[in-house]
């Protein structure tokens, strides 16, 4: 696999050959795409609108129903552009190269022995719900050769739900439509038993040559296009040569056929000709016109796919050079995967199969990290817009909405708290206040989120009417606090729920989705140690707001009992659970209202205290260090029992993370913690370090996690997120070459294709074999670009300054010593630039000057630190040089 010149592009030559391999395709209109290199795979705009089938990991190969491209010669069977005919699959001797980019994809195949080459260019506009394919077909034989070309797109046309939910029955619904340009199919109804809907989609492929001249004739239905006894790879449509019908035809029921045969033309030696075919889905169109005729010829859409091309390059802001080149090109699509995911959300991707379209509430959260990085000022209002699907109880809405700040009513899932969803909108806040100084964010007001369930999902409240979604107080108006409130909210319920150890109840789960049968007496302690850590995040911040002249805070009154500070009261697990259910019972249904003010000084103390009560029960009581392998015990399962002490040495890197994040790990702990990861969960040829050891059963009082396969999914695979929070976490408490082992690992595994067996790009983990597995959406993207962004590169914000602090290892460097980063801050371009000419490693080096624009000399602490305090004096482009020295 080779990166073009600017990283923006790679090529991999045979791919057709490696089973699983897809690439993403979309729209900022929805669409959503997925291509292989034999043009399997779908594109739908949601759950119930997909334009071709459905397709799960296994349909890729498994399946016919793809798009296809073939090619037709007098006396010879019809060749696929795609390589999807029975004939080239049993006589596998051509070659492929596949080239793509950001969101564009072309397959190049070869067939010397049939004479013929092609390439197919695949793309979505920017702003349409169209794909396009671009197909050049050239004649490589001595001799010139006439052509027919088809392009041959199975279109399925309705909800995912059909294919196993009368897909016979919902066929006979299609109305199938043939024009001068291909066929379109508008369904007469949304089926579905719970209450059928009238249609409004329509669904269509079209095709013409590069001049615009239209097919002569078409086939409008699979079971004519495939024929008696023949398949999609077999079409005897094609086989036989039969005719078509032509424009004006219409037919009733039935699988819908794109398929579109275009007239002869002889093809000279070398010469080429190139055929555009437009599939796609519109709303309330006229199924008897063609829908693409906004584009007339091969100019037009040469002309489109460059202003998509461009569109998606400007979105990958990031550019890292070091003295590996591969890194380099790995990092430019790593930072892109935080945009598939805000299209994608976690859905609609092959291995993503289990969901029905949008994202989850952590989501919301983790995917900003890289956009407040990348544009902070512009993710204000969706930070802002999120905390609105907070309940007043602390708990959050968990179906998300389409438009900013929309959050829905489960009126009828089974309801599930996970308990770390408090976690993650701090931590995103405090990276958007300290890249924009906007500290006053956090005193803009916005409502709660309200449905039905309270209690923090264990009660229902029979009084709610099931339509108004916001909190409302005694006198039924809307409730609004500040986003301090939110946060103060959502961190105080949470340290009071705890188990029977006094670590926080796990409830539904934590991030670990997987640790979901330990509803009762489950308890984990890795996410006690990340609430700890929140709390002493709050108390700064609120020290910060002190500092700043607000000196007082106006909270909910009910929320007073919640800030109660006693060690005696923290240590009593009857006194918790009385302070947490008399705040519950007091906003079953509606609030007061009625504020109190309270001293920031005083709330930032407050803060501190429940984390010192934390910081010291955690380290008294949850580290094992007496059987040679210092750690932190992460969990306590529905019999009360710690995880890592049972069935012999055991050990989980959640466990660890949050331990060493928060800052409850010591220094001496950290050194133990990270020698005995290299050897219970540190695998190379899998990538690095694994989730967990092998306990070696299912564990019915844990979770589902224990009964997979162990190296797969949550049980001991090498698990990117956490791998990169590790990583995170050691560079933050200065490990740096501890932490930059587990980052290597990941890009190493990621970027060797042999192995992992994946494109660029960095994915949800590593399984059997080390192969990558769940590609593309995943939340490890925005957390590696983060990591290599603010420590390795060590470029962040504190409180609106600009401070650098490298990280870099001496390897990272190029042969003259060179490193260097390109990225906004503050809405501006920065480029910065390490000079480490003696090659000196980490810890060696310190930083001798730091020169903005060859004029501004930045403040040097330490030796370790630059800081700009008046980031006013960033123009419109930046160069800081950065000049680095042997440290004293």
């Amino acid at each position: 696999m080779k990166f073009n010149e600017d990283n923006t592009a790679f090529t991999l030559e045979g791919a057709d050959k490696v089973t699983g391999l897809y690439y993403p395709l979309a729209s900022e209109a929805g669409l959503k795409s997925c291509v292989t290199p034999t043009l399997a795979g779908d594109s739908k705009l949601d759950q119930n609108t997909f334009l071709y089938e459905p397709a799960s990991i296994e349909d890729l190969t498994e399946k016919r129903y793809s798009r296809n491209f073939w090619v037709l010669r007098a006396g010879k069977n019809p060749w696929s552009a795609a390589g999807a005919s029975v004939w080239q699959m049993a006589s596998d001797k051509e070659s492929t190269t596949v080239t793509a980019g950001l969101m564009w994809h072309k397959t190049e195949r070869t067939s010397e022995d049939g004479g013929l080459s092609a390439s197919v260019l695949s793309f979505i506009p920017v702003d349409k719900l169209h794909e396009i394919h671009v197909v050049t077909v050239k004649n490589i034989s001595a001799d010139p050769v006439k052509i027919r070309f088809c392009a041959a797109l199975p279109i399925y046309g309705r909800s995912a739900d059909n294919l196993r939910d009368h897909r016979h029955v919902t066929s006979l619904l299609n109305r199938i439509y043939v024009t001068e340009r291909g066929v379109s199919v508008a369904p007469t109804l949304s089926f579905d038993e719970r209450g059928h809907k009238v249609n409004h989609m329509l669904y269509f492929a079209e095709a013409i040559t590069c001049a615009g001249e239209v097919p002569e004739e078409f086939f409008a239905e699979v079971k004519d296009f495939a024929g008696e006894g023949g398949n999609l790879e077999r079409p005897m449509a094609l086989v036989n040569r039969c005719k078509g019908v032509k424009r004006g035809y219409k037919t009733a029921g039935g699988e819908t056929m794109g398929a579109a045969l275009f007239a002869e033309k002889e093809l000279a030696p070398e010469e080429e000709s190139v055929y555009i075919t437009i599939a796609g889905i519109a709303s309330d169109a006229t199924p008897e016109e063609p829908q693409s005729l906004e584009y007339k010829d091969l100019y037009d859409i040469l002309k489109t796919f460059e202003n998509t091309r461009d569109y998606w390059d400007k979105k990958s802001v990031l550019k890292v050079e070091t003295g590996d080149k591969t890194f380099d090109g790995f990092m430019r699509f790593v930072s892109f995967q935080p945009e598939l995911r805000r299209i994608f959300g976690c859905s609609f991707l092959p291995h993503h199969d289990y969901g029905r379209g949008g994202k989850g509430f952590r989501d919301l959260w983790q995917d900003c990290l890289a956009l407040v990085l990348f544009n902070p000022k512009l993710t204000s209002d969706l930070l802002y817009n999120n905390f609105k699907g907070l309940r007043v109880d602390g708990t959050n809405a968990t179906i998300i909405g389409d438009k900013p700040g929309e959050f829905k009513a489960d009126r009828n899932g089974i309801p599930r708290v996970w308990m770390d969803h408090g976690f993650w909108p701090l931590l995103t806040t405090k990276l958007y206040i300290d890249e924009t100084g906007d500290i006053d964010f956090l005193l803009k007001k916005t409502d709660y989120y309200k449905d039905s369930l309270v209690k923090r999902g264990t009660d229902r409240d029979g009084e709610w009417d099931g339509e108004n979604l916001h909190q409302q107080t005694e006198e039924h108006k809307t409730y609004e606090g500040s986003i301090i409130e939110h946060l103060l909210l959502e961190t105080l319920t949470e340290f009071w729920e705890v188990g029977a150890h006094n670590m926080i109840k796990l409830r539904g789960a934590d991030w670990n989705d997987a640790l979901d049968m330990a509803p009762d007496k489950g308890e984990s302690v890795a996410f006690t140690h990340a609430y700890a850590g929140n709390l002493v995040t709050l108390s700064n911040l609120l020290m910060k707001l002190h500092e700043t002249g607000v000196t007082s805070l106006k909270l909910l009154k009910e929320i007073d009992p919640l800030l109660s500070d006693n060690d005696d009261i923290y240590a009593s697990l009857n006194h918790k659970r009385y302070i947490l259910n008399g705040y519950l019972d007091s906003v079953v249904h509606s609030v007061s209202g009625k504020r109190k003010t309270h001293k920031t000084k005083d709330l930032a103390e407050n803060m501190k205290s429940k984390a010192d009560f934390l910081f010291a029960l955690l380290r008294n009581q949850e580290w094992i260090g007496d059987d040679g392998y210092g750690r932190y015990n992460g969990y306590y399962d529905n019999q009360g029992l710690a995880l890592e002490r049972s069935n012999g040495t055991q050990m989980t890197l959640t466990g660890q993370v949050f331990a060493i994040m928060s800052g409850v790990a010591t220094d001496e702990q950290i050194k133990e913690i990270t020698a005995s990861a290299d050897k219970l969960l540190y695998d190379e040829s899998y990538g690095g370090y694994r989730l967990n050891t092998d306990f070696g059963k299912g564990l019915p009082d844990m979770g589902r996690a224990f009964f997979f396969a162990y190296g797969e999914k949550e049980n001991g695979a090498v698990f990117s997120h956490m791998a990169v929070m590790y990583a995170n976490a050691l560079y933050s408490r200065g490990f740096v070459r501890e932490g930059y082992k587990a980052l290597k690992g990941l890009y190493r595994q990621s970027m060797d294709f042999e192995t992992s067996r994946i494109y660029p790009g960095i994915p949800e983990y590593f399984g059997k074999g080390g192969r990558g597995l769940y590609q593309f959406l995943t939340g490890a993207a925005s957390w590696y670009v983060l990591t290599a962004v603010t420590q390795m590169y060590g470029i962040c914000g504190d409180y609106g300054k600009l401070t650098v602090e490298p990280k870099l290892m001496a390897e990272q460097f190029d042969d003259k010593g060179r490193a260097a980063i390109t990225l906004p801050f503050d809405g501006k371009m920065l480029h910065v630039e390490y000079d480490n000419a003696a090659h000196l490693e980490y810890g060696d080096y310190r930083i001798e000057s730091a020169t903005l624009n060859d004029t501004t000399a930045l403040e040097i602490l330490d030796g370790k630190k630059a800081v700009l305090s008046d980031t006013s004096l960033l123009t419109t482009d930046n160069h800081l040089k950065i000049i680095l020295k042997q440290g004293e």
